[in-house]
């Protein structure tokens, strides 16, 4: 019954009901939830902490920037269930404005990262390598994925194509998705037939359920609005036992990589990933930490459930 309480005064405001429903479509940082409800970051920070403190959200600071998203699941997932029962009663106005505003919201992110890209698209392989020796991040993901044939293998934000170079000729079929054409046009310029490029969303992956043995996702996720979303998406067109491997930076503090070279999140942690990979269904398989340069990088496997899991994904978690 106090469970029940804390819960219902934490939504007994129209504002908290507003933000809760606007977590459920994605995780906000809080200067976003004010743009979108037209409110003072103060007052969406008390709110926020009401939520939070009912465990129906859940803050992270990074750098300057606090992240909200859901809570725990046990608490939220039966209140989305009540919400949605009865959103079909009357029409939410309030609704309908926040999504529009939401919209934009994505939109400028969207189009922030995509001006970056194209702006830093012939110089984006030197960038990458400043911040780590890519020689050793390839050389750790090649023992990773090991040297078995795959069938079909998809590296999602394949920028120049380098990941396609490295690794296309253990697939059957390669596919590169990029949705800036300047990054395909020098992925093509540089693979020469080698792999299929297609430009698309990686929200939206053109592949069909099951399509793929392998994805790929290197250091693009830290650019990315929404990383729970992209880890789906990905799970979603991975076989059942099919392998999902992300390469990226570790969680740290540099802010002036934010506003510098346009990082939406200062790396990640292991439980950050390892959540992500859960709710998509994939099983954390392998971890590698990889020192060197000024960041560190991290490598996180996960193979998607609903096969008979065999080798690393049967061993548990491996850490470097």
């Amino acid at each position: 019954m106090a469970l029940a309480l804390d819960i219902f005064r934490a939504l007994a405001d129209p504002t908290r009901l507003r933000i809760l429903a606007l977590l459920r479509r994605m995780e906000l940082s809080v200067g976003e939830l004010a743009q979108v409800l037209g409110q003072s970051q103060p007052r969406v920070s008390r709110h926020v902490k009401i939520l939070a403190d009912a465990g129906l959200a859940e803050r992270r600071k990074e750098g300057s920037w606090v992240f909200v998203a859901l809570g725990e699941p046990g608490r939220v997932v039966p209140v989305g269930q009540a919400l949605d029962a009865w959103s079909g009663m009357e029409p939410d106005l309030w609704a309908e404005a926040d999504a529009a505003k939401l919209a934009a919201v994505r939109a400028d992110r969207a189009a922030s990262a995509a001006q970056w890209f194209e702006a830093n698209a012939g110089q984006w392989d030197a960038i990458r390598s400043l911040h780590v020796a890519e020689s050793q991040v390839e050389a750790a993901m090649a023992d990773v994925l090991g040297g078995m044939p795959v069938d079909t293998l998809v590296d999602i934000g394949t920028g120049t194509g380098r990941i396609l170079e490295l690794f296309a000729g253990q697939a059957r079929h390669a596919v590169g998705i990029d949705r800036s054409s300047e990054m395909l046009r020098l992925a093509r310029a540089k693979l020469q037939g080698a792999a299929e490029l297609r430009q698309a969303d990686l929200y939206a992956l053109p592949l069909k359920d099951d399509a793929a043995d392998v994805a790929v996702i290197h250091h693009v996720l830290h650019f990315v609005e929404a990383p729970d979303q992209a880890i789906a998406e990905a799970a979603r067109v991975l076989v059942a036992g099919g392998r999902l491997l992300i390469a990226d930076f570790a969680a740290h503090d540099r802010e002036e990589l934010r506003l510098r070279d346009g990082h939406m999140r200062l790396g990640f942690s292991d439980e950050q990933i390892h959540g992500w990979f859960e709710a998509a269904g994939l099983a954390p398989a392998r971890d590698e930490t990889l020192e060197g340069g000024e960041l560190t990088v991290k490598l996180w496997l996960g193979r998607k459930r609903g096969a008979s899991m065999q080798g690393p994904a049967a061993q548990g978690v491996k850490a470097a």
